[in-house]
């Protein structure tokens, strides 16, 4: 489909290692005058539903600083687009649970916010976990949690984890046990 958008012109208003942040004067698609700012990610989104045999799942805490609150959150942070997104989930995985895990799998592909921005985020299930010492960053204060799988879904349900990468996840591994394509290790068959 052809772009009904036309640019008259741009502006750089904002650009650090993260983001860039462009204003655009612009014909909308119905003819009139405007102007659109959009926001692009230098990096991956990268999110991971560590889940182990007994149905349990981590969840990380912190706070938010855009948000000014506190959240509950799968695994998750930022990927270099040079590497492999995978290099990353192993990554992060580690840093913010200490957890290692011998299977992956790309559950979800999604765009964060896409009237204002091109992050794009991988959702990674991770399996077959070891727990070895987690090495947070110097800008993370974690809280880790082990949780029951149900209860993760129970905390999307209740509107505590609002997290659009954390609901993604969890909302999509309930799908996968739901339909039958995922099971537990230790579930009889």
């Amino acid at each position: 489909m052809k772009n009904p958008w036309t640019i008259l012109g741009e502006k750089p208003i904002y650009d650090n290692k993260w983001i860039k942040v462009t204003e655009y004067d612009v014909l909308n698609p119905g003819g009139g005058k405007g102007i659109y700012g959009t926001v692009r990610f230098k990096n991956l989104a990268i999110g991971v539903v560590p889940l182990d045999e007994e149905g349990y799942t981590w969840l990380v805490g912190q706070w938010r600083f855009p948000l000014e609150m506190y959240s509950w959150e799968i695994p998750e942070g930022g990927g270099d687009p040079a590497l492999p997104p995978i290099a990353s989930a192993r990554r992060e995985l580690k840093e913010e649970t200490g957890l290692v895990a011998d299977e992956w799998s790309l559950i979800q592909e999604m765009h964060l916010s896409n009237s204002v921005s091109d992050e794009r985020a991988l959702i990674f299930m991770a399996r077959g976990l070891r727990q070895e010492d987690a090495m947070p960053e110097e800008t993370e204060q974690l809280a880790v949690r082990r949780v029951s799988f149900d209860e993760a879904f129970e905390m999307v349900e209740r509107g505590e984890i609002t997290d659009s990468m954390s609901v993604a996840g969890i909302l999509k591994i309930k799908l996968m046990l739901t339909t039958g394509a995922l099971k537990l290790h230790n579930e009889t068959k």
